[in-house]
């Protein structure tokens, strides 16, 4: 009994959780990935939170070189001037519009390139196309303009050649009906490649005794690509697809369209970002365009709850 007494002690004795770490021994030992962190939570900080105080002049009359948060209290006065305003509805059509078509161009392409460079056995061929792809992305948009530009200008190449077989020269640049175009194909140059590193990245885990099955039972590469690939992506899929969604309205198109459109685009090329910019810097309404601003926020909040119910229930993943 003593024995068994003594051996049940020990056995409670292991049986206990080791002593906590103190919080001041723990930031000592790990003080390198704290200091880390530190950046980049100085820079949400400065740069991100913060400057959400301002907001406040949405519903305050700001005046230049007055206090930072408005002089009077005014409402809703800015929000029910741009309600009225047709440039800004003209802007936020074109913010949908644009962001809309680009997404159901380049998110489709992107998963087949992504399937494309998985299927590539050749290492070395590999990485010679992963990094030509890349390369765009890490151009400047000042640069990537400029080329834009001087390409479809009507002394370029492009014009150039319809010359040659006879037609006129077309000023792409001047006309709206072109932007649309000119902003897709210069999004999906740029982002092809960048974009394909989260798919890579998820079929990296997806185990080869999927496959070497699926080739034992006689499936083709298509196949394998439809019932095994996409299947096992499908959170990272779905992922990526509520984060565009809700930058639908986003003004992370800003420096292209500002580089690009012109007041003969107007039509097709302005968006909510560039109009806040006209009515804030431009105009010094920047009450006014804090309004706007805002209600691109709330929009965005919308549409990135709707698409994270919608996938949680139809793919049975999401953000949150």
């Amino acid at each position: 009994m003593a024995g068994t007494t003594k051996n049940s002690n020990n056995s409670a004795v292991s049986a206990k959780k080791p002593p906590r770490e103190s919080f001041s021994r723990h930031i000592r030992k790990y003080w390198m990935w704290y200091s880390m962190m530190l950046i980049p939570l100085v820079y949400y900080i400065v740069f991100r939170y913060i400057p959400m105080a301002g907001n406040i002049i949405a519903f305050r009359r700001y005046r230049a070189g007055s206090s930072i948060f408005g002089d009077e209290w005014s409402g809703l006065k800015y929000f029910k001037q741009f309600v009225r305003d047709s440039n800004f509805w003209r802007a936020f059509r074109n913010t949908l519009l644009l962001n809309f078509e680009y997404l159901i161009i380049s998110f489709p392409i992107t998963i087949a390139f992504a399937l494309l460079l998985n299927e590539i056995k050749n290492t070395r061929f590999k990485k010679v196309v992963q990094t030509i792809s890349y390369l765009p992305h890490f151009i400047s948009m000042v640069i990537v303009a400029g080329m834009v530009r001087e390409i479809l200008s009507t002394s370029g190449p492009i014009n150039s050649f319809i010359t040659s077989m006879g037609g006129s020269a077309i000023q792409f640049i001047s006309l709206p009906q072109w932007f649309p175009t000119i902003f897709v194909v210069t999004g999906v140059w740029q982002g092809l490649g960048w974009n394909t590193i989260l798919y890579l990245a998820a079929m990296a885990g997806i185990s080869p005794d999927m496959y070497e099955a699926a080739d034992l039972d006689g499936a083709s590469k298509f196949q394998q690509c439809i019932y095994i690939t996409l299947p096992s992506i499908l959170p990272t899929i779905a992922t990526l697809l509520i984060l565009n969604i809700g930058q639908l309205c986003g003004s992370g198109a800003f420096e292209k369209v500002f580089l690009l459109y012109q007041p003969t685009t107007y039509e097709t090329a302005d968006i909510i970002a560039t109009y806040v910019y006209r009515m804030g810097l431009g105009s010094g309404n920047y009450s006014y365009a804090t309004a706007v601003g805002l209600f691109q926020g709330l929009i965005n909040l919308t549409l990135l709850t709707v698409a994270n119910k919608v996938s949680k229930k139809v793919a049975g993943t999401g953000l949150y």
